[in-house]
């Protein structure tokens, strides 16, 4: 695993002060890998890549809460003497896909038959007793703040250099040390980045199995028509019925041809 980054910051994170570590601006000031007009790119330790995963969740990118969790579970270790590889292994599984958006996940993953592909009861083992099966990662890994707020996809990460240049260093690390997964892009935006990757010729496209709705609250009329939940009568009009039905097909069809 390469620890260049922790080992480069690590002294830093040793020596936030109190408010820094909830999230204070000069914790942004003091992580920041790279700058570019109103685009920042701040260092979290999410490095640490399972080597045994067969499936890799993928995000769009860290947000500030994750950084601030992150981070403060890398000094606790830190401060406890822990060597830097288990940092960022603790860091990393701190809070990934918490919430409401776990459960989501997990329907979404278990109604296309992932879980029987990994031989498992549900997709919820692999938050717990099936953790060493899962990767749970971002196409920009380190956490990206547009305008000071969270990135949400503008601009353009494969048209713009500073997102490409984080896009190739970072996620194409991930995908070279795990060659026999399979990647779970979660929203249209990661969809696009792994297919950019595919036609560059760096990702294998029978690997990525795209077209899941977005697990977010904010997207539950798509979660819940995607698993059946909600009739196709009672759907508003800015959900499109025929794109979800023909994803879930394929998606089931993409599964299937795995086993």
């Amino acid at each position: 695993m390469d620890t260049n980054l922790i080992s480069r910051f690590a002294p830093v994170i040793r020596n936030l002060t109190a408010a820094e570590l909830r999230g204070s601006p000069s914790l942004r000031q003091k992580l920041t890998l790279a700058q570019d007009g109103d685009l920042q790119v701040c260092y979290a330790p999410f490095e640490y890549i399972n080597p045994s995963a067969r499936v890799v969740l993928v995000g769009i990118t860290p947000g500030n809460q994750q950084m601030v969790n992150a981070v403060a579970e890398a000094r606790s270790q830190l401060d406890a003497g822990r060597d830097l590889d288990h940092v960022v292994m603790a860091a990393k599984q701190v809070g990934a896909f918490s919430g409401d958006i776990r459960g989501h996940l997990v329907n979404l993953l278990d109604h296309i038959g992932l879980h029987c592909w990994l031989g498992i009861d549900s997709c919820m083992a692999l938050f717990s007793s099936a953790r060493n099966l899962v990767q749970t990662t971002s196409v920009l890994r380190n956490p990206v703040f547009y305008r000071g707020k969270d990135y949400n996809g503008t601009p353009n990460m494969t048209r713009h250099p500073l997102l490409r240049s984080q896009l190739a260093e970072h996620f194409l690390h991930d995908v070279r040390a795990l060659p026999n997964a399979v990647f779970v892009p979660l929203g249209d935006k990661v969809s696009a980045a792994l297919e950019y990757l595919a036609e560059q010729g760096h990702l294998n496209g029978s690997r990525i199995l795209a077209g899941l709705p977005h697990p977010s609250p904010q997207n539950i009329e798509r979660v819940r028509y995607f698993l059946g939940q909600k009739a196709r009568e009672a759907l508003s009009t800015k959900t499109s019925p025929d794109k979800i039905d023909a994803a879930r097909e394929g998606l089931r069809a993409r599964v299937s041809a795995l086993a």
